[in-house]
């Protein structure tokens, strides 16, 4: 999917509701993959939609409240840091946020989320 540039670093990625609650979604934002997760109290994290491990697609993986595991391999990372539960190497983490229109809207670049955990 195309992304939409909102300001300088941040991308409208469409309607919050085609990410079911407690699933995510891979993007294609600047030349990066960056999965986005719908929590199932509605909150949004993003984090790099790929694992570090073996190039795993993290947004295929299973989550809680508080992490993402990778369906290949099972390492787990932290939703709100990027950081591995299980020695892998961390997932860069992106702001994310719903608009006034209920779209996706992520920070991309300095100050966004951590650039690395």
């Amino acid at each position: 999917m195309s992304t939409n540039p909102v300001g300088a670093a941040s991308h409208n990625l469409g309607p919050v509701d085609q990410i079911p609650l407690g699933e995510g979604r891979a993007f294609g934002v600047d030349g990066e993959q960056v999965a986005v997760f719908r929590l199932r109290d509605g909150s949004l994290r993003a984090v790099s939609a790929i694992c570090p491990h073996r190039g795993g697609p993290i947004a295929d993986g299973t989550i809680d409240q508080q992490v993402v595991m990778c369906p290949l391999h099972q390492h787990a990372f932290e939703l709100a840091t990027g950081c591995s539960t299980t020695g892998a190497e961390p997932l860069r983490t992106y702001g994310v946020q719903e608009d006034s229109a209920q779209n996706i809207v992520l920070q991309n670049g300095p100050g966004a989320g951590n650039s690395l955990a």
